[in-house]
């Protein structure tokens, strides 16, 4: 139990911000992407993400519990060392949330400003969970490297948001707005695939513990299918993007798939570069996990909790399925 309860709770924690990157990371991009659409089209996209956004972000909210609960160590650790793009980040989800509720509620005269703000927070939140993202890779450790990868993350994060933004927007539009985000997805996949590129050279770099792992025989052999498969189906992105009437016939779920595949084969690599640290190079799972009796308590919780979420998401999705509507506030 005591070998095996922290690796149980790092794999629920690495699952739940997994889900979040996918679900809170296309209605961000959608966010993103506001305004370059016109009034209606606005409409359409807020539409769109309408009944899924706010749920999305439970799973972020499930992570961090995690975190909190099996490893307090690391918790205190990782919030004091990113406590600035932490701050930003719920910063720019609460004034989505406003923006979301006020946009249309405030009138027509307030409707633009609310709409920037929903971009604004957009943006806010997407560079502040890169800059995150970058800051843990690098250990935390606070010098002029670790802050340059997280600004190298917090740069190109964004632009993977807008292609999975434009992603979701085919799947869900039709006519003009279709149209406009087959536009924007093939604006947005070539500095994705930059800056996925900018990543993968400069990881090893950054954070020497990565580099060994990664390129020592035979952990290079065998780690060989994550970049291969995901250079793979992001030359299979740029191949569909340019069939125009297949995605119209209803395949365009075909890349969104596809990105989600994307992001599990990176997670997949990222859960090697760390395991079995919880923080690169300062402690594992184990010294930062919480008693065992602890662990047994609250992994009843999760047992219950874990499933009902997964459920109502499935439900959720299943039932605002097809193409988004007109936005109505009635």
């Amino acid at each position: 139990m005591e070998f095996w309860l922290p690796i149980v709770y790092v794999a629920i924690m690495g699952l739940a911000l997994l889900i979040y990157v996918v679900l809170d990371g296309y209605d961000l991009g959608v966010g993103l992407l506001l305004p370059a659409a016109d009034e209606r089209e606005k409409d359409i996209m807020i539409a769109s993400i309408g009944p899924f956004w706010d749920a999305n972000e439970t799973w972020i909210v499930l992570g961090v519990g995690v975190l909190l609960i099996a490893f307090p160590m690391a918790h205190g650790a990782i919030l004091t060392a990113l406590y600035i793009p932490v701050t930003l980040m719920l910063m720019g989800l609460i004034l989505r949330g406003v923006a979301f509720d006020l946009r249309v509620k405030a009138g027509d005269h307030r409707k633009q400003l609310w709409n920037r703000a929903f971009f604004l927070g957009s943006l806010v939140a997407a560079v502040s969970q890169g800059w995150m993202l970058g800051a843990y890779v690098t250990g935390l450790r606070g010098d002029l490297t670790s802050h340059l990868f997280a600004l190298l993350i917090g740069l190109t994060l964004p632009a993977f948001y807008l292609l999975l933004g434009s992603a979701w927007l085919l799947m869900k539009t039709e006519g003009a707005l279709f149209d406009k985000a087959l536009r924007w997805a093939r604006w947005s996949v070539l500095p994705t695939g930059l800056g996925l590129l900018a990543v993968s050279i400069a990881t090893p770099i950054a954070s020497g513990a990565i580099a060994a792992k990664w390129f020592t025989l035979p952990n290079f052999i065998g780690l060989l299918p994550i970049p291969v498969s995901c250079l793979a189906l992001y030359a299979g992105i740029v191949w569909l993007l340019r069939r125009d009437n297949w995605l119209r016939e209803g395949h365009s779920w075909v890349i969104f798939v596809a990105i989600v595949l994307i992001c599990l084969m990176a997670s997949l690599g990222l859960a090697y570069s760390i395991y079995p640290d919880i923080i690169i190079g300062e402690m594992t799972i184990w010294e930062a996990s919480a008693s065992v009796s602890s662990l047994l308590f609250t992994l009843v919780g999760i047992v219950i909790t874990l499933p009902a979420i997964l459920f109502y998401t499935i439900y959720v999705y299943r039932v605002f399925r097809g193409k988004a509507t007109e936005l109505s506030y009635d």
